[in-house]
This record gives structure tokens, C-alpha cells and sequence, in this order.
């Protein structure tokens, strides 16, 4: 049983490499649902939708959306005058509906979440973090954004200078989080933003004491290939958070959770496995969620 703790495209890539070494019903994802929005009458979940559509090989190569979709509805809202700045393709926006639908009928954010992850033909399980809401906000350039705002229709222009988690406070982790990393038997960090992606988890009060709790030894990926993040604004929100943009600040920044890290460069402090972390192919994907495993296994051991 393998629980991995994602949000973002290099999360869903480590995630999808999980599942085809250890298989569905052994992975367990606990997604971010800080980037969480409502829009156009749906509830969108765009972590835990797109490390679902990673697994069952649907993803967009944009690193998010369905491979393939049609924009009829987009272009019909387009048409009527309406504002379209967050895109939605069709199929994408059936499965958030769907999701919508079964939340107004009572079911929590896991329940419902799940019935999409079901609908993809899936049997590992992506978890949202918590069932309350928490919504990330951003400020910039003396403006606070909703997350999605800042990102899609600011551009993700910095530098920033504050992040809230609004509504972390009431949150908590649900029964299901709580079971896979009870259960787990090696638990992995992705190689996610650590602010925006992995923060709002970690940030999810009793989130750390049941990490802290499992059995499991935690092992980190980090987000710096080459001492640069593959992709979005990891290095502006680290650079906020003070993080440096290296194998070493994540370890540092992990330093009170994590027994271990997998990086590309060597780091000091804890045991780590240096190998080349870009996952650009399957074959790459596999290779770091095997060595990953390794890495946890040789710990466990200890």
C-alpha cells in the first residue's frame, strides 16, 4: 500500500509511475483541493481531477483537461457574452457536473470525487485532502486573487507577497485520508509545488500528526530538475515562502516530516537517493516511482 501526497502536474506524473509499478489497488493519492473552485454552476477540483485523468491516461499534455475534448460549451458561452477565462472542455466539464450534482444530493467532496475516479474506469483511489472547503488566495503586486484568478487570468504575475488558506482552519482530514496513511507502508511527497500544492495538505490541521503517526517512512521528490522547476510558478512561491530553489531547500523545508528525499543533486541531513528525476517519458515516470519505493524500503528497514 503506497499513499503519495500530489497536487499538479509532477505529482500526477510520480503518481501514474506509482500505479504502474504497484497497481491501483495499492495506490492511494491525497490530492490538494486548496486550487478548488466554483465555476459555471460546477464545482471544479482541478488537482484531484487531474492526477485522476494522469492515471487512467486521459491527461492533456497541457497538464490539465481530457486529451482529445471538444469546447462546444465554452464557445457556446463565449457566443451568449459570458465571461469564459477558466476552460473547461466538454468531457471535463460533464465529470466536474456530475460531481456538482452528487455533492448537492448530500455526498462529501470524497464521496463524490470518487464516483468520478469510478467513472474513469480506475480502482486506485485519489483522495481530497479534507470535505471542508479551503480556498487559496494569492497576493500580488498589492492585490489579493482566488488562486485560479491569479493564475489564469493575472498570468501568475509576482512576485508574491502573501498566500492564505482560507477556511484551513475548520478543515480536517477525512476517515479515508487518515485509513491510507494508517495503512500505507511507504508514504511519498510529489514532486509538487511545496507552497501551493503540498502546503495546503500539510497545512490541514491533524494532517502532520497523522503523518507523523504512520507506520510508513515518508519520502520526498523533489520539484527541481536541474535546479529549476519543470513547470508553473514553483520558484516564485518558494522564493516568497523563502524556500531555496533546490534538492536542499525542499529538504529543508520537509525537514520535520519527511525520513528521506529523492533529488537529482546531493543533499545533506537525511537519508537521499540522487538519480535523474525528470519524468518526460512512462518509462522515466516508472523508474523514479520504483526508486522512490526503494528508497522508502531501505528505510523501513532500518
Amino acid at each position: 500500500m503506497v499513499a503519495v501526497l500530489a497536487g499538479g502536474t509532477g505529482g500526477a506524473k510520480l503518481a501514474r509511475g506509482m500505479l504502474d509499478v504497484v497497481g491501483g489497488d495499492e495506490l492511494a493519492v491525497i490530492a490538494n483541493t486548496g486550487d478548488d473552485v466554483e465555476v459555471y454552476g460546477a464545482h471544479v477540483s482541478p488537482d484531484p481531477d487531474l492526477i485522476a485523468y494522469a492515471l487512467a491516461a486521459v491527461l492533456d499534455e497541457r497538464g490539465y483537461g481530457i486529451s482529445d475534448d471538444t469546447w462546444a460549451v465554452m464557445d457556446g458561452l463565449a457566443w451568449a457574452g459570458r465571461d469564459t477565462w477558466f476552460r473547461l472542455g466538454d468531457r471535463d466539464l460533464a465529470l466536474c457536473l456530475m460531481r456538482t450534482e452528487l455533492l448537492h444530493a448530500g455526498l462529501r467532496l470524497t464521496e463524490a470525487h470518487a464516483k468520478v475516479v469510478a467513472g474513469l474506469g480506475l480502482s486506485a483511489r485519489v483522495l481530497p485532502m479534507t470535505d471542508e472547503p479551503v480556498r487559496t488566495h494569492v497576493r500580488a503586486r498589492g492585490r489579493w486573487r482566488a488562486f485560479q484568478e491569479f493564475m489564469i487570468v493575472d498570468g501568475a504575475a509576482g512576485p508574491v507577497e502573501e498566500v492564505e488558506l482560507r477556511g484551513v482552519e475548520a478543515a480536517r482530514p477525512t476517515p479515508e485520508v487518515l485509513e491510507a496513511l494508517a495503512a500505507a507502508e511507504a508514504i511519498v511527497i510529489g514532486p509538487s509545488n511545496p507552497v501551493i500544492s503540498i502546503g495546503p495538505i500539510l497545512a490541514v490541521p491533524g494532517m502532520r500528526d497523522a503523518l507523523a503517526e504512520a507506520r510508513a517512512p515518508i519520502v520526498a521528490v523533489s520539484p527541481f530538475v536541474g535546479g529549476r522547476a519543470v513547470k508553473g510558478p514553483t520558484e516564485a512561491f518558494c522564493a516568497h515562502a523563502g524556500i531555496a530553489p533546490s534538492a536542499q531547500g525542499v529538504a529543508d523545508a520537509y525537514a520535520d516530516v519527511i525520513d528521506g528525499l529523492v533529488a537529482d543533486e546531493p543533499v545533506a541531513g537525511l537519508p537521499a537517493l540522487e538519480l535523474d528525476t525528470l519524468m518526460d517519458t512512462p518509462e522515466a515516470r516508472e523508474r523514479v516511482a520504483a526508486a522512490t519505493l526503494d528508497l522508502a524500503r531501505s528505510l523501513a528497514a532500518r
